[in-house]
Parts: structure tokens; C-alpha cells; sequence
């Protein structure tokens, strides 16, 4: 079977998010000055063949613990299709 994995990677809290403070400043010179607290992440989309959908959720969640995200500063979250 066929799903699809929907995998979205961000910063922890915790970190500070050099990139947002930008994309947040870059806002606000251009008129957008209620935007508040951005933070810039990782979008990723995959087909995986599994024949379950709880096979497939334990494959997508190994991918990012070993390859897709960098656990010690950053958090992720899947949906499958």
C-alpha cells in the first residue's frame, strides 16, 4: 500500500531562529508589523510502499530520528495519506 508522508521539521522553542528573526524583519519593513514570532522550518513530502499504515508511521518516524532532522534543536511531525 501506498501512503503518503506530509513531514514538517522546525526549530525546538528553545532555539533561537536566526533565519525567522530575518524573514520577521523583512515583514515588518514591508508594512507587515503585526506579524509576530516567525519561525522558519522544513516541509518534506515522500510516497512510502508499506503494507501497513503502522508499519509506515514507524519508517517515517525512523527517517527523521536518523536522517531528516536533527533532534538535539529540532522537532518534527508527520501525516500520512
Amino acid at each position: 500500500m501506498i501512503f503518503i508522508a506530509n513531514i514538517y521539521v522546525s526549530l525546538k522553542s528553545t532555539v533561537s531562529d536566526p533565519q525567522g528573526a530575518t524573514v520577521s524583519g523583512s515583514l515588518s519593513q514591508l508594512g507587515f508589523d503585526t506579524v509576530r514570532n516567525v519561525r522558519v522550518g522544513k516541509y518534506i513530502t515522500l510516497d512510502i510502499d508499506k503494507p501497513s499504515k503502522e508499519e509506515a508511521e514507524s519508517a517515517i518516524a525512523n527517517m527523521c530520528e536518523q536522517l531528516l532532522a536533527n533532534t538535539v534543536i529540532e522537532e518534527y511531525r508527520f501525516e500520512l495519506k
